[in-house]
This record gives C-alpha cells, sequence and structure tokens, in this order.
C-alpha cells in the first residue's frame, strides 16, 4: 500500500465476521490501528472522539443500519472513507449508496485479497471500482436513472481535463498521473479540483460516473 498509516474502523452486528475480519485486516501492510463496534450508532459515536481513515460498514445492522450510517457519515466525517460490505448485490442498491457518497462497495464473499485493494485504492484514489459497483453504474446510465445530468457539454472539459479524467478512472494516484503526464502532483490535483467543480462531483466516484455518462470511459 501506498498509504503507510492507515486506521479502520470496522462495523459489523455479527461478532465471529467483525472479530474475524479485524484480524485479517491487521495483517495488511500500512494498517496501524484497527477496531470494532456492533452497530451503526456505535461508529458515529466512536468517529466524534477518534479520527479513522477508512469505515468498512455491514449494511443490515440494528440499531443504526449501514444506509443511514453511511450517509451520517458523509455529512459530519467527509474524511473518512466508507467500505460498504454486505451480502446483498443488487445493483440498484449499490449506485444509490454510490450516490450518497460511499467510496466503494465489497461483497461478505470478497477475497481478502480485494479487501486489501479496496482499502489501497479507497485511500489513494479515493475509490475503489470493481466489476459490481462498474456494472451498478453502468446499469444506472443506461436506464437514465441519474436525477440530473452532471454535465450538459463534455467540451467545457479541457483536453488536459479529459486526459487526467481517463487516468483517474484507471485508477491512477495523482503522483502517477504526474509521472505520466510530466506534470506536479500540485497540478493535477489543480485539474482535479476543477473536474470536480465542473461536473459537481461529490468524489472521485462521481467523477467515474460522469465520465461513463459522457463515454469519456468504457470499462
Amino acid at each position: 500500500m501506498e498509504q503507510q498509516s492507515i486506521s479502520i474502523l470496522m462495523a459489523d452486528d455479527h461478532t465471529l465476521f467483525r472479530k474475524g475480519m479485524s484480524m485479517m485486516v491487521k495483517t495488511f501492510p500500512g494498517i496501524t490501528s484497527v477496531k470494532d463496534v456492533e452497530n451503526g450508532q456505535k461508529a458515529l459515536d466512536l468517529l466524534a472522539i477518534e479520527k479513522f481513515d477508512i469505515l468498512l460498514l455491514d449494511l443490515e445492522m440494528p440499531v443504526l443500519d449501514g444506509w443511514e450510517t453511511a450517509k451520517k457519515v458523509v455529512t459530519k466525517f467527509p474524511d473518512t472513507h466508507i467500505i460498504m460490505i454486505s451480502m446483498h448485490d443488487s445493483l440498484k442498491l449499490i449506485s444509490d449508496l454510490i450516490e450518497i457518497g460511499v467510496h466503494s462497495y465489497l461483497l461478505k464473499s470478497a477475497e481478502p485479497e480485494e479487501v486489501q485493494k479496496a482499502i489501497s485504492s479507497v485511500m489513494n484514489n479515493d475509490f475503489y471500482y470493481n466489476q459490481l459497483v462498474a456494472r451498478a453504474l453502468h446499469q444506472k446510465v443506461q436506464k437514465g436513472a441519474i436525477n440530473k445530468p452532471l454535465f450538459n457539454e463534455r467540451s467545457q472539459l479541457t483536453k488536459r481535463e479529459v486526459e487526467i479524467l481517463e487516468l483517474i478512472c484507471q485508477e491512477l494516484t495523482m503522483k502517477e498521473i504526474g509521472d505520466r503526464l510530466f506534470i506536479s502532483e500540485q497540478t493535477i490535483h489543480t485539474h482535479r479540483k476543477n473536474l470536480m467543480r465542473k461536473t459537481e462531483a461529490k468524489n472521485a466516484v462521481g467523477l467515474v460516473k460522469f465520465a461513463i455518462q459522457q463515454q469519456i470511459v468504457s470499462f
């Protein structure tokens, strides 16, 4: 992992899964802290007093479920990246979660290698784009279910912005994009901010969704 100091909070009401997942995640390179709680409300309570980089969040929990927890985390703790973990593979559910600001979605049947990759990608790129998320976003775009176009004219993006957007969709980090284009990382960050402003994207997942809408990329 490129990020060398990652703190994780795990929220899941199934003790065996939660503890097992926490033990596994602790073995990943770069993970410095892992804590776990049994519901969304306890996750919010802990986030109020301690900063976490990643929230691994179960969808179905008592007291406060993953959906409501995610909405509150996005609003109150925007620096915490959310990876939803669930048994459900409904594409509409996944696209709706991405729409509210969740950074990625994993099935509970995911291999440890994918969990590690998701954590690394979300930390470095602000999203993790697996086949399930790809299918969910494509379906939403194809059905025209996005409430309003994020952007009316692709032509309003500069050639450089389109180029950077394509590389973001390939899950390259800001440094890797800078190295590829022979420009500074700070310049890439400036272009990324301009992209998010022009597309009204909340995060990098929103940029990917826009790129699919405008047929800038095809996965």
